[in-house]
């Protein structure tokens, strides 16, 4: 092989793993509903260790990623949910009744 063909290779195989590695999916969290603000899109879960965000246990604030995510829940609900940061924000971007 010359030199031409490896550097290239090696560049799309690097690229590649990255995207594989970017779109890893997020860790699934149990929290209780304390409260929802549907005017300011927020929601304030009590919630078990977000792997994904080095957070331990405790009750916090998130912005929601769909404002529609604020209508299926209410406080007291049990719940499973995916948080990640967003442009800086701690960030819902997937809640479901917990079973």
């Amino acid at each position: 092989m010359t030199r031409r063909f490896i550097t290239p290779l090696a560049l799309g195989l690097a690229t590649l793993s990255l995207a594989v590695f970017a779109q890893a999916p997020l860790p699934t969290v149990d929290g209780e509903v304390r409260k929802v603000d549907v005017e300011q899109q927020k929601i304030t879960l009590r919630h078990g260790e977000i792997a994904n965000l080095d957070m331990s246990p405790m009750t916090m604030v998130f912005r929601v990623q769909a404002p529609a995510m604020l209508q299926k829940v209410k406080p007291g609900d049990k719940v499973r949910f995916t948080a990640d940061k967003v442009d800086g924000a701690l960030t819902v971007m997937t809640i479901e009744p917990a079973n």
